[in-house]
């Protein structure tokens, strides 16, 4: 039995190690462009999400109510940002500073999150969470972490990575063996779902029910969510379905 125990034991640490290796796509041009980020772990630190993703039916709070932009406030820049029944569409303005609508609300802490994304023109957008607001040289910068949905012309494969917005690079780029299948998540024709799971230190993230990341961080534990309108010379992306389900204080 003690022999057994051993050798399934031995074969799990094999497992991780291979988890954690960088792929050999990743390889070639984007670890060597990020490892040496503010933010960015050491592969063999870095934690898998192995989790099914979350139920995201019942106990949940609209966060867009399909008529107008109540509850939401435009930061950073000034993006065309319009409410369309159903959807909230984003325009990129071209000279503009990337645009996040974020929620007049900043004290979410615990909470399963959850929206649709469709680009309409191909542009790098991403969904931030537990975020806070400052001011620099007179200007408006949200800053905190971010889930990445990248644009199809990137070709990483990072959508649902998490990205330190304004605070110093990737935490949690998708560049090992582990994250090969949600490398492929997207699917740039029709609507995505991006899932985050926040709980204490713990963060967890999904795109279209694949794992994505598995972020562990005891800085950025409250704040506000946004939409991103990321700047750019043209970009046009929707969201649908933006709900949220707290945790109740312990």
């Amino acid at each position: 039995m003690k022999t057994l125990t051993l050798v399934l034991s031995c074969l799990a640490m094999v497992s991780i190690a291979c988890g954690n290796k960088v792929s050999e796509s990743q390889m070639e041009v984007w670890y060597p462009k990020y490892a040496k980020q503010e933010n960015v772990p050491k592969t063999e630190d870095m934690l898998i999400n192995t989790n099914k993703e979350p139920a995201l039916k019942q106990g949940f709070v609209n966060l867009y109510n399909g008529k107008n932009l109540n509850g939401w406030v435009a930061r950073g820049g000034n993006a065309k940002i319009t409410a369309k029944g159903e959807v909230i569409e984003a325009v990129c303005i071209p000279g503009s500073p990337s645009t996040y609508l974020s929620t007049v609300r900043d004290d979410y802490e615990d909470f399963i999150f959850t929206c649709e994304i469709k680009w309409l023109v191909d542009g790098n957008t991403g969904v931030q969470f537990r975020s806070r607001v400052k001011e620099e040289k007179g200007k408006e910068v949200v800053y905190g972490p971010q889930v990445e949905m990248e644009d199809d012309g990137k070709d990483r494969g990072w959508s649902g990575g998490i990205y330190g917005q304004s605070c110093g690079g990737y935490f949690y780029p998708l560049w090992l063996d582990a994250h090969k299948e949600v490398r492929g998540a997207i699917n740039y024709d029709g609507w995505n779902r991006v899932t985050i799971l926040a709980r204490g230190r713990n963060v967890r993230t999904w795109v279209n029910g694949i794992p994505a990341a598995h972020w562990r961080n005891g800085e950025y534990m409250k704040g506000f969510f946004s939409l991103q309108s990321h700047a750019g010379s043209e970009g046009t992306v929707q969201f649908r379905n933006i709900k949220v389900k707290e945790f109740e204080k312990k």
